[in-house]
């Protein structure tokens, strides 16, 4: 049966539509869904793939272990500053000219930084590539809608959310293979086929779209992109310089809080400004972003801390945390269908966007209780479930987000929508990372202190092992190893707590939501 005969009259429209047509037709609506969605995979995947290559690069570019995090930090602060721009840009030399010129560099710049010789160039075609990679996930969002009937809607974003959501789960098992039985080069090499071939289907399928010329708003860019710059500079730098123990993160601060406010002024008072403040005034888009926010962290987060806490504290290899993590992406890919064929029946996105993040939190919870005993089925079917939660949440977000909205708003709605979504992302890490030091050292103090004999209630008495001398100091050694390996998985745990009660505060928000109207 085709999904058409399983759709009810009665869909949700968006932007307050009254008719069933998109607002770009094409003749092959299949296929240009299909380039789009290779477009956006392909820089969604570049935002974790690099990862597990990095210590491959710090060798082949002559880097320390501090100034090769900049080949990732380069391609953030860079995707972050551009992200604002790409609704100016479309409405300047239009939407289909923009999305094939950044898939070409992006494509030009990924063989760049495979060739690279040293940190300097690597770090500079990583600014190109993350330059052009910012405007092709807000436009393969808002093209993907453009081309789609409002009552098929629902469906183009299970896809789209698919792909999001797989591209960060399946990146660091694609760049870990492509590392060990390649080379770390061709992380960025695989980009040139991907990507040509989505290239070449856009360039004879994607329709035209250009909206209203507006004047380059230079000083709103100026003053947006030193907040964001500072910010992720602050959040990403903060950890390898002890945070507020540095004069370097206060001057973070200071700059990215008196240049967001300049720029608030700025947008406010503004008559054309870069990016349009009043789609805050819509409430289901104000909310759809805080909950983007959320969702960023929240994602991004358990990325971050998974992988290590699978390789240093339970001994998984590279590629076998890649499989035991891929359910997690299963799981997306099944919910987001059945969050899809919910939605097409007039079930309440409120209620399935709840369940998504009731599973979420279930998810979260039982992580709370995992120690180091924790097997590899447990780990699997967690993250099923996890995958399972997000994949329900981010359908309905991104279909209330814009059900409320002019279809001429969508590009920069979508760019908002993703630059919030990154520097949620950002910000979560940041958080998760600082507690995880921080409960690490707390929790290896408190067991330390019932194993060294040195408090009246300590389990284990080793005070006597200094007189086996060079015996007694390795086997000390061996001691504290233990007891900062059971002192991480502590602070992990406790980390999983927190992402538990962030997921379920924002639960009764969902009340503020307004449900899209029905056709007429």
């Amino acid at each position: 049966m085709s999904d058409a005969a399983v759709e009810p009259a009665s869909v949700p429209m968006m932007g307050g539509q009254t008719t069933d047509v998109a607002s770009l037709p094409v003749e092959n609506h299949g296929l240009v869904i299909f380039g789009v969605m290779l477009a956006s995979l392909l820089q969604i995947l570049d935002t974790t793939i690099a990862n597990v290559a990095i210590p491959h690069m710090q060798s082949a570019l002559g880097a320390t272990p501090e100034s090769v995090t900049w080949v990732l930090t380069s391609y953030i602060i860079a995707s972050a500053i551009a992200t604002p721009l790409t609704g100016w840009l479309s409405d300047r030399i239009g939407g289909r000219q923009l999305f094939l010129i950044s898939i070409a560099t992006f494509i030009f710049s990924s063989v760049l930084c495979g060739l690279a010789q040293n940190l300097e160039q690597m770090v500079f075609f990583r600014i190109l590539q993350g330059i052009f990679g910012a405007f092709m996930a807000p436009l393969s969002q808002s093209f993907m809608l453009d081309t789609t009937k409002p009552s098929r809607h629902a469906t183009v974003m299970s896809i789209w959310s698919t792909g999001m959501m797989l591209g960060p789960v399946i990146g660091p098992f694609v760049g870990g293979w492509l590392t060990e039985n390649w080379n770390w080069r061709f992380v960025f090499y695989i980009n040139l086929p991907v990507g040509l071939i989505a290239f070449l289907i856009l360039l004879t399928q994607l329709p035209d779209r250009k909206g209203p010329a507006r004047k380059f708003d230079l000083f709103g860019f100026v003053w947006l992109s030193l907040a964001l710059a500072a910010l992720q500079l602050l959040l990403d730098r903060g950890n390898h310089i002890d945070w507020y123990d540095s004069g370097e993160s206060w001057i973070y601060t200071g700059l990215a809080i008196c240049a967001g406010w300049i720029t608030a002024i700025h947008f406010k008072q503004s008559k054309n400004p870069l990016l349009n403040l009043e789609l805050f005034k819509d409430r289901n888009f104000a909310l759809a972003t805080s909950f983007m926010i959320i969702l960023g962290a929240i994602l991004f987060s358990t990325l971050a801390l998974i992988p290590p806490m699978m390789q240093n504290l339970l001994g998984y290899t590279v590629m076998g945390t890649g499989l035991v993590l891929m359910p997690r992406g299963l799981g997306s890919v099944v919910s987001t269908q059945v969050g899809g064929l919910l939605t097409r029946r007039g079930v309440d996105l409120r209620i399935v966007m709840g369940s998504g993040m009731l599973f979420t939190a279930v998810s979260l919870r039982e992580m709370a209780r995992w120690s180091l005993d924790v097997d590899a089925t447990t780990i699997i079917v967690t993250s099923f479930v996890q995958g399972l939660g997000f994949g329900l949440v981010f359908i309905p977000i991104n279909i209330l987000a814009f059900s409320t909205l002019p279809p001429s708003q969508r590009t920069e709605a979508s760019s908002i929508m993703n630059l919030f979504r990154g520097v949620g992302s950002s910000i979560g890490i940041s958080v998760v990372t600082v507690a995880l030091a921080r409960n690490m050292q707390i929790s290896h103090a408190d067991i330390a202190g019932h194993i060294t004999g040195q408090s009246g209630g300590s389990l284990i008495d080793v005070s006597s092992l200094d007189r086996l001398q060079s015996l007694g100091d390795a086997a000390m050694s061996m001691v504290n190893a233990e007891v900062t390996r059971q002192a991480a998985m502590v602070a992990y745990v406790d980390d999983y707590y927190l992402m538990f009660w962030a997921t379920l505060i924002m639960v009764p928000l969902l009340i503020f939501l307004k449900p899209p109207s029905k056709p007429a």
